[in-house]
């Protein structure tokens, strides 16, 4: 029995792409099935609708090997979704749907979470007031490490909300534009990484820089940089983050050296871009490389 219990609070929906294919998404999804694929048996916290996607979602989750416990039905919203187009420079941009299910995610229906032991959460399904109050009686009530993934979806944000999320998080992983737009001074990627880490004391500090890799830095000052082979195939990027965050969480809960785990993780989200949307379909995908072991 895995006596890690990781609980992953947000967004469950679907991506629809230009093409009109739909595939499972949101980034605490994502990331949830991931490690699900690890072994780590996660609790995704979340709500669906009363409609064919939500029941397409509960089918997908149990084929996967998923408890879905913690994911709640609600009859009066309709299951997210997000519409995704793709610019001339390849970056994905999403029409996110309002009101959707997973902006309500209730405090009411809560699972046991005794034995939780890590908690993540992003920032989409924090843009509601009803799954907002939720997380915060959750963390009322319970202490647990935090892991923050930023993901800043205008106009789906407050900055200041944000770096509050910020001051509570144990580890943080952004992206370089985020962590423009949120770190307090700095002319460069490196004085921002260091002043955004000293205003909210974070453990670890993680920025994505897209084709060019990742870069670290711990709170004693410790550095490191992976950067993708340039053989990398890319689809598209869609889910890239969320799949380097989830070997990332792997790696943090079972205590591996966090260079390894960074290098494996650069691995794992470098073989997610050859694939069309976010999450693999079949196991046999994780088995190929040891990045998941």
């Amino acid at each position: 029995m895995n006596s890690v219990r990781l609980v992953i609070f947000g967004e469950v929906l679907f991506d629809q792409f230009p093409d009109g294919t739909k595939h499972l998404g949101g980034a605490p999804f994502n990331v949830a099935w991931h490690l699900q694929a690890f072994g780590d048996q996660p609790l995704l916290l979340s709500s669906i609708g009363n409609d064919e996607n939500g029941q397409e979602i509960v089918r997908a989750m149990q084929q996967w090997g998923m408890e879905v416990a913690g994911l709640q039905c609600n009859a009066q919203c309709a299951t997210g979704q997000v519409n995704v187009s793709f610019g001339g420079d390849g970056e994905p941009a999403y029409d996110i749907a309002t009101d959707s299910a997973y902006d309500n995610i209730g405090v009411e229906a809560l699972p046991d979470l005794t034995q939780a032991t890590l908690l993540y959460h992003g920032t989409l399904a924090l843009r509601s007031q009803v799954s907002r109050h939720t997380l915060d009686t959750l963390l009322s009530h319970q202490t647990l490490p935090l892991f923050l993934d930023v993901n800043l979806r205008a106009p789906w944000y407050q900055v200041a909300d944000v770096r509050g999320w910020l001051q509570r998080a144990r580890w943080v992983k952004l992206n370089q534009h985020e962590l423009t737009e949120l770190a307090p001074a700095g002319n460069d990627l490196q004085q921002r990484l260091e002043a955004l880490q000293l205003q909210s004391d974070i453990e670890l500090l993680v920025v994505t820089l897209g084709e060019r890799g990742a870069i670290a830095r711990r709170r004693d000052g410790q550095q490191w940089q992976v950067a993708p082979a340039t053989s990398t195939t890319v689809v598209d990027t869609v889910g890239a983050g969320d799949a380097f965050t989830a070997r990332l969480i792997h790696g943090v809960v079972h205590h591996e050296d966090i260079g390894e785990a960074l290098v494996a993780a650069q691995a794992f989200a470098s073989r997610i871009v050859a694939l069309r949307g976010a999450v693999p379909l079949s196991k046999d995908f994780y088995s190929v490389a040891d990045e998941s072991a």
